[in-house]
Order: C-alpha cells, then structure tokens, then sequence
C-alpha cells in the first residue's frame, strides 16, 4: 500500500467467505473506500452445506445476504461479479463485467474448490458440495432414489438394491459428516413415510483410501467415529481406493458397486488466485505466503483461508477450516488499518487452535480439544453450540436451533423437497396386477 498516498485508499476484498467478511468487518470505520466483491450475492455457511444436502435445514437457514451483512459498513460496497485476472503492477483488478478496479490494497480470500486428483471427468458423476445448488443437487438425487426404489412395484431386486444404495467417498469431516445424515435421513424416511421400504434395505457406504477416518484427529477418536457411523448401519470401507466413477457405480480396484447417488468429499485445492497472481504454490495449489499473510514481493496483497498456505506453530501448515480464516482476516485487517494510519503493523499471524470437530448424526460426535478429548453427546453438544456462535447472524442462529431442536425430538427432516431437476430425473411408476390405479 503507497503510505504517501493522500487521497482515500482503495481497498479490494475478492470472496465473502469466512476470511473476506472478517477483513470487511474489521475495516469497519476505517478511513478507506472498501469494495467487497463474490459471484454469489449470499455468504454461506459451508460446514452446514451437508445439512441442507439431507434435508435437516434449508438454504436459507445457513446463507444470508452480503449486502445485509455489510448494510452497516458505510465505507463497503459490494459487487457482484467474478475475477478475470489481477494486474499486479498496475494494480488493478479486472472483472468479467469488464470492469477494471484498481486498489492500494488487495486481499484474495476465493476458498478452495473440489480436487479429484486428476480425474475430473468424474465431477458430473460424483459431485462434491461446495455451494447451495450443489446441496440442492444431492438431495434431490437422494429423495428421488427413495421414490424410484418405492415406485419399483415389481420389487426387482437389482434395481432396488441400487437405488437405495448410497456411497460418500473420502473420510475426512466432511465425509464422515456426511455419511452419517444420509444414513439417519434415508433409514427413517424408510421407516416413516415409505410404505413399501424397509430400513434394512438402505445401504450407506463411506469409502476411504487411508488406513482410518478423520486423519487430524487422535486415532482412538477416529475409531470412536468409525464405530458411530456403523451403529447408524454405515458401511465404512478404509484402505479401498477408488479407481472409476460412472454415473450409477463405483470401480475399486475389479469391484464394482452400484449406486444411486455418489458423493465426492475426498479432496480440495485452492481457487486460481496462484494463476491471477503469478504466485508460488504449494501442490494443492495455495499461494505461499509470507508470515504476515502477504504475497512475497508484492506487501500490498494479502491471500488468507484455503486459497493461503502459511506456517503456523511447529511449523505445520495453518489448516484450512473456517476459524483459521477468520483468524487471517481479522489479522489482515489489523495490518491495513495500521498501514493506513502510517502505524507499524503487525508482523507475523499466529493461529489459535480452538481444536477440531466432527459429527456422526444425531446426538453422536467426536470433539479434540488437546489435552481434552469428547465423544458422544457431549462432543454433539459442543459442536452443537460452535456451530451456532458462527452462523453469521441471530436470525440463522435461532432458525437453526430451533430446527436442530425440531429434529432431535421427532426424528422428522422438513426440508425434504425434490427441486431442480430436469426431465427424466423423476421416477416413472411401473404398475403391476395388484397395484391400485389413481
């Protein structure tokens, strides 16, 4: 940022993650002209995207306008619209409305993207939820499987078995997470509401190339998840590597498994801010920055959240959850505040580890905090309670309580609607002799 500059300086955020909206929110006030810029006009709560995906909340229980967000900035504005490229040495930013913004202070905070390790052939198959159309997806493919295999009147036994199948590859949080509300939301709608499915005709997989689950946590912790998961009935595959998706199976290694619906949680890298930028990247694609969460060579731009890699204590890598990311876009805020008052600002970000967390459906998860580990409900409640504190506003807060709340006691998802699918993705009845016509 040019400290001789005497008119407004100009300050460009790209992303309203978690990261983005802290740096808004800490220039809050500042004597600076803030532009805050994203493709979508919302800001999303992705650790709860699984939840809409099984049909526990809704979109708008976990997103909430940007605009609303900022209404109180006075010195925000927001744009909505995606990057081109970024012109370091004219500093400005181009975006694809061909608008051309230029800035005394850039900050990337795009997020990461899914990976598939090279097989990208594989996304329309096995798509990843990163975005509320994505959730939207899902759940649809999940409740239509559902009507398929309810609708399948001559009970072939082939088919049936498909469409209640269900695979989540990669057993990370978001996996295991994701595993375990498929597991509850399909084997109590079968029980509920299907007069002609059974619970134990679902079958639920979770496929892992590792040797265990949840590889950032403690291993008896790991072990604690696997045995929730197969309480719900979860299939949990360890050391099976995925070698083929098609659009209705799973290759592992000369094993073929059908399925209905096949769910990527398995990998991610970083948005193409390294490209924009001409940064240095480590293998996931993250600009490697300084310890002030600057690019090197260029002190005027600051990447934070999974587009960044940066050292944290003991060297190991900051990890790219949502705390982390708002940690850095507090901490970049700091530093521009204090560039703008011609003030020395801090030098170095350190992360507080807060701990990590993972759910296992209802009233089960895993919680490692150190020197302090939790299981079962306790850890369910914990995780629980963090997740409200960082919903973005009161009204998401009291929604998602409430239907958390909701759900607890009655077993009961409101939030099953088939949406946004084009023709030939609703089931076709097939009637048979003893099936009544309407």
């Amino acid at each position: 940022m040019d400290k001789k500059a005497r008119r407004t300086p100009e300050i460009v955020i790209i992303g309203a993650g978690f990261g983005g909206l802290a740096v808004a929110r800490g220039l809050r006030g500042a004597k600076a002209n803030v532009t805050l810029i994203d493709r979508q006009n919302h800001h999303l709560f992705q650790p709860l995207l699984y939840q809409v995906a099984t049909a526990a909340l809704s979109p708008a229980d976990i997103a909430a306008p940007i605009r609303a967000i900022v209404r109180r900035y006075r010195n925000t504005r927001v744009l909505l619209d995606s990057v081109v490229s970024v012109d370091r040495e004219a500093r400005l930013v181009q975006l694809e409305s061909g608008t051309s913004l230029p800035y005394d202070a850039l900050v990337i905070a795009t997020g990461a993207r899914h990976s598939y390790f090279g097989r990208e052939d594989w996304a329309g198959d096995a798509p990843g939820i990163k975005t509320i159309d994505d959730a939207i997806k899902v759940r649809s493919k999940i409740l239509v499987a559902m009507e398929r295999a309810e609708t399948d009147r001559q009970e072939n036994p082939v088919t049936r078995s498909q469409h209640l199948t269900f695979i989540v590859i990669g057993g990370g949080p978001t996996g295991v997470e994701m595993a375990g509300a498929i597991a509850e939301l399909t084997r109590h709608a079968a029980d509920l509401d299907f007069r002609h499915l059974s619970p134990s005709c679902v079958r639920v997989m979770l496929v892992q190339s590792a040797p265990r689950l949840l590889a950032a946590f403690p291993a008896d912790l790991a072990e604690k998840a696997k045995a929730s998961l197969e309480h719900l009935g979860v299939e949990v595959r360890l050391g099976n590597r995925v070698t083929n998706i098609t659009a209705d199976s799973v290759m592992i290694g000369d094993e073929r498994l059908s399925a209905a619906v096949i769910v990527w949680a398995a990998g991610v890298k970083a948005s193409p801010a390294a490209a924009w930028l001409g940064a240095e990247a480590d293998r996931a694609g993250r600009v490697i920055v300084k310890p002030n969460m600057s690019v090197p060579g260029h002190p005027d731009i600051f990447v934070i959240g999974d587009t960044s890699s940066v050292e944290g204590a003991g060297g190991r890598p900051v990890p790219g959850v949502a705390p982390a990311a708002k940690q850095q876009g507090q901490f970049v805020a700091r530093v521009i505040r204090a560039t703008i008052r011609r003030r020395r600002p801090p030098r170095r970000f350190k992360y507080k580890d807060y701990g990590n967390l993972a759910t296992i459906g209802r009233k089960r998860a895993v919680a490692d905090f150190g020197r302090t580990k939790l299981s079962g409900f306790s850890a369910w409640f914990v995780w629980s309670t963090a997740h409200l504190f960082y919903l973005s506003d009161f009204r998401s807060r009291i929604t998602v309580g409430t239907q958390w709340l909701w759900s607890y006691i009655t077993f009961d998802r409101g939030a099953r609607l088939i949406t946004g699918l084009g023709d030939g993705m609703m089931p076709t009845t097939v009637w048979t002799d003893d099936a009544p016509k309407e």
